[in-house]
């Protein structure tokens, strides 16, 4: 059962997740279909799956979209087994790299500005928050050559 906040809000635990992990590399173990995938065989389902999220999303169905977005964590886990059987990555790595990039690039969220903001009481407008994130996602781009 997930845990749930004082207003009965429910939140997931995350061990759905590293479940999940297991059975993708056992669907690629013992499924010929799924062991002959390739990141190139994968990409037209990548796509079909984002188009879906958005339908569902259009749609306003929370049901729909919440299989949507299973339908869309099924490629994501696929694409990291593809990776971690070839040895280039994990879905440690992914979930490193993800998690590292939203530190970077939610200096209010997590940096010496969060900080600040909090000793201070600021709440950072929309307008503050996407110059934030601009100005960290323009500072990860490598500057051309001179």
């Amino acid at each position: 059962m997930s845990p749930a906040d004082d207003e009965g809000r429910t939140y997931a635990s995350g061990e759905g997740l590293v479940e999940f992990l297991d059975l993708m590399r056992l669907m690629r173990e013992r499924c010929v279909w799924k062991s002959s995938q390739t990141h190139a065989s994968l990409a037209q389902y990548l796509r079909e799956e984002s188009d879906e999220v958005l339908e569902a999303i259009d749609e306003a169905d929370p049901e729909h979209l919440k299989e949507e977005l299973g339908d869309l964590l099924l490629q994501v886990y696929f694409h990291a087994a593809i990776a971690e059987e070839a040895g280039e990555f994990t879905m440690d790595d992914v979930i490193a790299g993800l998690t590292a990039k939203m530190k970077r690039r939610n200096p209010h969220v997590f940096g010496p500005e969060a900080d600040e903001a909090v000793r201070t009481g600021h709440r950072y407008t929309l307008d503050e928050v996407e110059q934030l994130w601009s100005a960290a996602k323009a500072a990860e781009r490598p500057h051309p050559a001179e």
